[in-house]
Order: structure tokens, then sequence, then C-alpha cells
């Protein structure tokens, strides 16, 4: 494996693509979403080779829960679903030490859903050498939102509750994230679409061609390569 100076330590990672992989090869969007999961089960490994302790992956956004037809949601959890219950994904979890954590409203997912991936965070909960945060029904705003009211509740009990940054972040359902070094995008598409406004600040941003699917270890190699070349200053 070749060196990395400075990789970074969290990624956050839009593996966008999916359905425009499928119809170009002329496959069936569960084929295409299959392919995606079986693709984040490698970048996971890439990135603890590199070092990388936390990787946040964005599986489902609130509005993909609100617009997309009932027909691919149920594709979409029945795949994770699937994955939740598979012996070998739970393997290579405990093999790479990996804990994996849900993050985002859980109830709006089917129940059954919330049970399989609950049992397998509990499984996972004391593996401490890379975190593995899925992004699941979550959106940024919907963050933000969550965390004001539950400020808005402990400021009427307690009216002298002092708000700061601080204070709002440890209201938000992504509280226990550090901040991102490094948000990756595939197919195209160069904007953040509200991924962890809080703590990507002040990420560096790559924004890969390729859809998900085709994101291979050399193209996983040049995003944390340009990574390490990159100055950061924090607004200095």
């Amino acid at each position: 494996m070749q060196k990395i100076a400075n990789p970074p330590r969290h990624i956050a990672l839009i593996p966008d693509g999916n359905r425009r992989w499928s119809r170009l090869n002329k496959l069936r969007l569960l084929q295409g979403y299959s392919m995606g999961i079986n693709k984040f089960i490698e970048f996971a490994t890439w990135a603890k080779e590199y070092g990388i302790k936390t990787i946040s992956v964005w599986a489902l956004s609130t509005e993909n829960l609100k617009n997309r037809t009932e027909t691919e949601m149920r594709v979409l959890f029945g795949l994770y679903m699937r994955a939740a219950k598979d012996p070998k994904i739970l393997r290579r979890l405990v093999q790479n030490r990996a804990r994996l954590r849900i993050i985002g409203d859980r109830s709006s997912l089917p129940i059954k859903l919330r049970e399989a991936l609950a049992d397998i965070e509990r499984k996972t909960r004391n593996y401490k050498e890379l975190t593995i945060n899925l992004l699941l029904n979550y959106g940024g705003r919907e963050d933000i939102v969550h965390s004001v009211q539950q400020i808005t509740s402990e400021v009427k009990r307690n009216r002298s509750v002092k708000v700061n940054e601080e204070y709002i972040k440890e209201h938000l359902r992504t509280s226990s994230l550090p901040d991102v070094d490094l948000v990756v995008r595939t197919s195209g598409e160069m904007r953040l679409s509200g991924l962890l406004p809080w703590q990507a600040t002040y990420s560096e941003l790559y924004f890969a061609k390729k859809y998900w699917p085709d994101f291979d270890k050399d193209d996983f190699r040049k995003a944390i390569g340009t990574f390490s070349r990159r100055q950061r200053r924090f607004g200095k």
C-alpha cells in the first residue's frame, strides 16, 4: 500500500449514482443498489488500510424518504435488512474491529429494519479501530431543527440555560461525530446537499465523476492524496 502523509481522520461519503449506473448498464435498480452496498464494504476496508478512524456514509436522506417511489424504498429497505442480517458483513466488521452506528430519525423506518440495525449496533459497540456512521433518514436541516426543538423544550423548563455553539452541538442527532476532514461525493455532482452542515464547515471537498459502483481503489487513493496536499487554514 502506498503511504499517504497526513491522511484524513474522518471521511464523509455521498455515494451517488447508483440509479444512473443501473440504467446505463441496463440492470435492475436492485442490482445497482446491491453493488453500491458491496462497494461501500470495500471502501471501508481501504479507509482502514490508510489509518482512517471514522467514516460517515449518507445511506438515505430525509428527502429520499419523502420523494422516492414506494417501489424504490421497498428495494432499499429490503437491501438494508439483508445487509444487517448478513453474517458475512458482521464478520467483516468484527475482523476489522469496526463499530457500526446508525444516525438519523429512525421513527419512519420499518420496525423490523430498526430492530435488525439495533442488533448489529449492539454486536459491534465495543470495537474502536474504525467507526462507521450510517446516516439513515438523515438531513442536515432536519438535524438543526431537531437541536432547536430540544433546546426550546429545555429553555422552557430552565430559563437560565446558556445557548452557545457547544450547547447547540450537544443536541444534534450527530452530536457524537467529530468534525469531517474530507467529503467525497461521486457521480459528478458538485454540492453537499445538506450533508453534516455542522461538522463539515471546514471540510475539504473531493468530487469524483464516476458513478458510485464504478469508484475503485485508485479513485480512493487520488481523493486521499488530494487531501494530503491541501493546506488547511480553518479561517485563518
